[in-house]
């Protein structure tokens, strides 16, 4: 994960070059943001290496989660509602709303220990594609959406500001499978 996130923000920092400079830090995630939303080629690239390393997917499965999230790209809505400076760096606050795979989630292994049967090979043994197969499936077909807020830092580099890499929840909450219940326990 830590190699896909890496890559991810250096083919971003290389493509902001070839778009010109972001003249504001509002501006820099915008552009940021964006290239989810419009399924930019690095995007793509990105996502094809991530979903290709997730070894407990089969490749009919691969695909599928690929579109999901494809998906959640390309219908991600987004609202900046600040932004604050300190010298060379800032924060800007961003409302980001994505499809609820985290709910999807949930309550397809809460379906899984309700109804253990309908998981089983011929056997009579637990089928973990069966499994994932019905996950993804409620992940593809979910229309309950979920509204995160972010807070993206971005530094001025040779007069552009960039946004710098993003944490681990920030991209969850991107993909839409952020754990939102363990904000009520703080």
């Amino acid at each position: 994960m830590k190699k896909f996130l890496v890559a991810f923000v250096l083919l971003f920092g290389l493509v902001g070059c070839t778009i010109g400079p972001a003249n504001t830090p509002s501006k820099a995630v915008e552009e940021y943001l964006d290239r989810y939303i419009d399924n930019s080629d690095v995007v793509m690239d990105e996502l094809d290496e991530y979903v290709d390393d997730r070894n407990e997917l089969d490749d009919d499965q691969k695909g599928t989660y690929k579109e999901i999230l494809k998906k959640q790209y390309s219908d991600m809505k987004y609202e900046i509602t600040d932004e604050k400076y300190d010298g060379d760096n800032a924060v800007v606050t961003v409302k980001l709303t994505v499809y609820d795979l985290y709910k999807v989630q949930k309550e397809a292994d809460k379906h899984l220990a309700d109804n253990p049967d309908e998981f089983k090979n011929e056997e009579g043994a637990y089928d973990a594609t069966k499994f994932t197969k019905y996950k993804l499936d409620q992940m593809k077909d979910t229309t309950d959406t979920v509204e995160y807020t972010l807070e993206v830092n971005v530094s001025k580099v040779d007069n552009a500001w960039e946004v710098e890499q993003l944490s681990n929840e920030s991209l969850q909450k991107i993909h839409g499978i952020y754990n939102y219940e363990n904000e009520s326990l703080e």
